[in-house]
């Protein structure tokens, strides 16, 4: 690979093939699990951002469609299986030192089992709207909640 100026960007080139190697951003899905009109946030137990709040949520795998890796992800950090359904809001994010993408946020239904925390997860718990601490990720997490938080999600708060 040999690094080249195309499209008023340097991308790495194969200069045997010409195939080019486009960076492209990260995709995270999560969810808003509320319970009496309190959101569900984890604390994060490893970098980055340890000791911060944030939605369950995770990164797509290349196989998986976002819905499904909101679903994945929350049962892994959570033990509720859900059902996600409506998009409630997508955020870009460029704060995050393993790289740049959005986070996209579903609606969801839990299905069935019962909150455990998993090695993720330091601590999880249901907030109101006027006990969110300041102290949420990055990653997306931060507009997510603010949204939230004003009621932008049309949810039962």
């Amino acid at each position: 690979m040999e690094s080249k100026l195309l499209e008023g960007r340097a991308r790495e080139v194969c200069p045997a093939c010409g195939w080019i190697h486009y960076e492209q951003l990260k995709v995270g899905a999560g969810v808003v699990i509320e319970k009496n009109g309190a959101l569900l946030l984890l604390q994060r137990a490893h970098e980055p951002w340890r000791g911060s709040w944030n939605l369950p949520a995770g990164y797509a795998e290349v196989d998986e469609a976002p819905a499904q890796a909101a679903e994945r992800e929350t049962f892994e950090e959570t033990g509720l299986q859900v059902k996600t359904s409506e998009l409630l809001g997508a955020y870009y994010f460029d704060n995050d030192p393993r790289g740049n993408g959005v986070l996209l946020v579903y609606a969801c239904v839990v299905v069935e089992g019962d909150l455990r925390g998993s090695d993720e997860s330091q601590n999880m718990r249901y907030f109101t709207s006027n006990e969110i601490l300041e102290n949420i990720a990055g990653g997306g997490h931060m507009k997510a909640v603010a949204d939230w938080k004003r009621g932008k999600f049309g949810m039962s708060k």
